[in-house]
């Protein structure tokens, strides 16, 4: 018999832990190749983790709800292997892993900095792990305070739960004592502030028969990295009507050929992701980060996609290299990423990289909206409902009224970095694309 270690994945190069939901398997129960083991979750999605091999499993070194580290062995199956494949790891070893783990912070948290570091090991012995390290940086969570938290993990660790709880009961700060936050900008600083300023609760006063629902962990997420997004970047939109009659004729022209030689339904989206994706290529300045006073001109496009969840929560698959890709390869990728979302199926590596975000609020009847910026990136755009609407058609013999099939782009970015002349020469430019469109091209 022979003893395999299944290790916690590699899920893309921002993710450096993840949390055990749910277990899957017990010790003593039998496994099946690439049978599901165990379920985890990150800061941005969650997922399965399957066995690479077949056998018992006998052992979990992991409870729900702890925090593992990238490539730490979390159970042991064993085979029918006549050789041991690897080595079970100690106690010790298993904690000077942790110790060494690097952390890799999110860059939509890279903005909200705080003058006092956290450490990873406090005076009391205790380890801190990365993520709840990036919540306390975050929050301006001093390391006293951070020592003073009763740890509810293994060992007595302080879990994401434990400190978001401390801040949900955390009083606010006075001005003496708020931690000063930079938030920068390539050419100005603006004034100290932090998120826990901004979290003072209103006095609300509860009335018989309300009902009070706990947010999910993912909307407590969505919420933090909204609310974040407002505070660092300043928001300015423009809004294009365009004309799509074109695409509209053409797609149902063809969309129906597209369907029986590709096996794929071809909506809308593609056709608008494709067209972002051309126009990022001339506008390279709304494909950009902003680091502190530094810009990173990104030299990869990659179109963050917002899909609706089953439970009403929003989540933003990536399409990678998107202006690499023609109308089939986009509405493949466009079709994969949408299923699976709504499946849950998604990987952590489907969510990382975005260097720009489309999302079709149109999908639920709105006209136009004002959607908040995807940090760190510098713009996002709104697609907004496709309607038919009277409309003046200028001609060579007058102009005359018709129905024409129009709808929104509505762009928000970043003011900091993207002055409204780019901002709106972007957005128009999509919009040029799309009302260009040749009824006579092929797919």
């Amino acid at each position: 018999m022979a003893k395999f270690e299944i290790k916690l994945p590699k899920m893309g190069e921002s993710v450096a832990e993840a949390t055990i939901t749910s277990w899957l398997k017990q010790v003593g129960d039998t496994v099946e190749l690439d049978e599901s083991l165990v379920e985890i979750a990150t800061d941005k999605v969650d997922s399965e983790v399957p066995s690479e091999v077949e056998g018992t499993l006998v052992a979990l070194l992991y409870q729900v709800d702890d925090v593992v580290a990238v490539g730490e062995t979390i159970a042991i199956i064993e085979t029918d292997a006549k050789e041991t494949i690897t080595n079970t790891i100690s106690e010790t070893k298993k904690e000077e892993v942790l110790n060494e783990v690097k952390i890799i912070e999110d860059e939509d948290k890279k903005e909200l900095i705080t003058s006092t570091p956290i450490q990873k090991t406090g005076d009391s012995g205790k380890f801190y792990s990365p993520l709840v390290r990036n919540i306390a940086q975050t929050e301006s969570v001093s390391m006293e305070e951070l020592e003073a938290i009763t740890g509810t993990g293994k060992d007595n660790r302080v879990t994401k739960n434990d400190i978001l709880e401390y801040l949900d009961n955390r009083k606010p700060k006075t001005e003496k004592q708020v931690t000063k936050t930079k938030i920068e900008s390539s050419n100005f600083v603006a004034p100290a502030t932090t998120l826990q300023e901004k979290k003072i609760k209103p006095n609300i006063v509860r009335q018989q028969g309300d009902e009070i629902i706990e947010m999910t962990r993912m909307g407590k997420l969505i919420a933090h990295h909204m609310v974040a997004s407002v505070q660092i970047a300043a928001h300015v939109q423009s809004f294009v009507e365009v004309d799509v009659t074109n695409i509209v004729k053409w797609r149902n022209k063809v969309k129906d050929n597209f369907l029986k030689r590709e096996g794929e339904k071809l909506t809308f989206t593609p056709i608008f992701m494709q067209a972002v994706a051309k126009v990022l290529k001339d506008y390279p300045m709304i494909n950009i980060a902003v680091d502190g006073h530094n810009i990173i001109k990104r030299k990869n496009i990659n179109l963050g996609m917002a899909a609706a969840l089953a439970d009403g929560n929003l989540i933003v698959p990536v399409i990678k290299n998107a202006d690499q890709l023609n109308l089939i390869g986009m509405a493949k990728a466009v079709n994969d990423l949408a299923n699976r979302a709504r499946k849950g199926t998604l990987q952590p590596d489907d969510i990382q990289g975005g260097t720009y975000t489309v999302t079709n609020v149109g999908s639920f009847g709105s006209i136009m909206g004002t959607p908040i910026i995807n940090q760190p990136q510098v713009g996002i755009l709104a697609l907004g409902a496709i309607r038919k609407t009277p409309a003046v058609i200028e001609t060579n013999e007058g102009d005359f009224i018709g129905i024409r099939h129009k709808m929104f782009l509505s762009h928000s970015y970043d003011h900091r970095v993207v002055n409204g002349a780019l901002g709106g020469m972007f957005v128009k430019a999509v919009a040029t694309y799309l009302e260009t469109w040749d009824l006579n091209s092929d797919f």
